[in-house]
């Protein structure tokens, strides 16, 4: 069985890739996980408050992260325990280069174009084989235009692509809040992007009704979180000429082989990992296998996107097609008390 597939422009002996998270920072798990049979693996984020705040603040910074950015999950040690700095991270970058021998993808997690994006030169300096984006910007300023929103993203996209002036492509990992994705997701290519990952999970605060706090609630992705990429890479498969990543509840092997179908060149596990541990990669591997063989597909290639919007034969189910017919479906199964 044929699993390789390109992503980014690079080669990859499989389409499975742990992404960004605590696992992923750790050189014993990130050499279990190349074991297991991953295609590439992207590094936990470097945040930009690391960078910046460095010295003395770091602390504060690196706990806020961990609030804030759902693949945090709040991982970190106690600073006492465990350091990875600015710098610490470029040494990762090379370490893990050196213990594994698939791709290996930094991540940048900013919301400016300030002094961290100076950052992606020394990544690429590092030896990292490529760089992925993850702008985490919630806009609140009700003045701001969808243009302007826009302009956030590629305007830190500009700055990096500039800063590592071709040496290593760059993907930009996109939130679904956008107006129009299918136009958004366009100009990102226009703009330099040779992938696009979706979605990110953004962290959502919760409120304490009995102390009137507002709380923090991060939480592993579902299964049933994978709807939203899977609808979005149907669409966009042969829409945009950049590969394709999914993420967001991925969990088995069924997962993976539905988001290839749609049309993703690689898809990304982080919370079934986080969950079950980096030899549940191999896991994923088998059952991705077991599909491909009972539907007779002898390549990653052969069944990506049979089930994108473009080619599958009802394309209108990915838009509202299926609406009314799935709500009337649910009123009909479901039983009441």
């Amino acid at each position: 069985m044929d699993l390789s597939t390109a992503y980014m422009g690079l080669s990859l002996r499989s389409p499975l890739v742990p992404s960004a998270s605590p696992l992923t920072k750790d050189l014993d798990a990130i050499r279990r996980l190349a074991d297991a049979g991953a295609g590439a693996i992207v590094l936990g984020s470097l945040f930009e408050e690391q960078i910046e705040h460095e010295a003395g603040e770091l602390d504060h910074y690196l706990h806020y992260g961990a609030d804030r950015f759902a693949e945090s999950l709040s991982y970190f040690p106690e600073m006492g325990e465990f350091r990875l700095g600015a710098e610490d991270y470029l040494d990762l970058v090379a370490a893990a280069r050196a213990v594994v021998d698939v791709p290996i993808i930094a991540s940048l997690n900013g919301i400016s174009t300030k002094g961290w994006v100076s950052y992606a030169r020394k990544i690429a300096d590092a030896g990292a084989h490529g760089l992925e984006l993850n702008v985490y910007y919630l806009p609140t300023n009700p003045d701001l235009s969808a243009e302007e929103v826009e302009a956030v993203y590629t305007d830190i996209l500009a700055a990096v692509k500039k800063a590592v002036d071709g040496r290593i492509p760059v993907a930009m990992k996109l939130s679904p809040y956008f107006t129009n994705l299918t136009a958004v997701a366009g100009r990102f290519v226009e703009a330099g992007a040779e992938a696009l990952v979706l979605f990110n999970r953004f962290y959502q605060p919760d409120i304490d009704p009995h102390k009137l706090e507002v709380v923090a609630r991060a939480s592993l992705s579902r299964p049933e979180d994978n709807l939203l990429p899977l609808r979005w890479i149907a669409i966009l498969h042969g829409r945009v000429e950049a590969s394709l990543a999914a993420t967001s509840g991925i969990h088995s092997g069924a997962d993976a082989a539905k988001m290839i179908l749609a049309g993703a060149d690689v898809t990304m596990l982080c919370s079934a990992l986080l969950a079950k541990g980096p030899a549940h990669l191999a896991t994923v591997r088998d059952e991705l296998v077991a599909i491909m063989e009972a539907r007779g597909y002898e390549s990653v290639e052969e069944m990506k996107g049979v089930m994108s919007q473009r080619s599958c034969p009802e394309p209108a189910a990915y838009e509202r097609g299926h609406y009314v017919q799935a709500l009337t479906r649910y009123g009909m199964t479901s039983t009441y008390e």
